[in-house]
């Protein structure tokens, strides 16, 4: 359906059901979800979304994402209280990403820090960016920067 109304002008409207229909979701039923801070800019993290995850957050504006490593929804901020409420949702011109306008709750990463690209390349060197807001341990109650005891998978971020 994007093909068909993307040289249509600005301002006009189709039925979200519709359009959200039409994204192009990966084998696995997932689509990639950038998560961007609303009043900044600041790209925030990317992970995944499934219908059901999408659904959840148009519903109710806590921003809601689908975790390949537990196999299941995945509510941002459920173990950390660093929750993202939904601003505005954005589509690619491809129908296969989308991008999330939030109003992040303190960190974003699971390490404690604002956003996830705290890793730049530069040159033959990679170089860490920023420290970290807050102590993971004191994020997750002391189960690490994942979130999860010892030995349990973290959500991707």
């Amino acid at each position: 359906m994007l093909k068909d109304i993307e040289n249509l002008p600005r301002g006009s409207r189709f039925p979200r059901s519709e359009v959200l229909a039409g994204l192009r979701l990966n084998a696995d039923g997932l689509i990639p979800a950038i998560a961007q801070q609303h009043d900044t800019g600041e790209v925030l993290m990317m992970a995944w979304m499934n219908r059901e995850a999408l659904n959840e957050t148009l519903a109710t504006g806590s921003v809601c994402y689908y975790s390949r490593s537990r196999g299941r929804l995945w509510r941002k901020g459920e173990s950390s209280g660093q929750v993202q409420h939904l601003k505005g949702l954005h589509i690619d011109c491809d129908g296969d990403t989308l991008l999330l306008r939030v109003d992040q709750t303190g960190p974003a990463c699971h390490t404690g820090r604002s956003n996830c690209f705290f890793f730049r390349v530069d040159g033959d060197e990679v170089v860490i960016t920023a420290n970290p807001l807050i102590d993971p341990k004191t994020l997750y109650g002391g189960h690490g920067a994942s979130g999860a005891k010892a030995g349990a998978p973290k959500d991707p971020q």
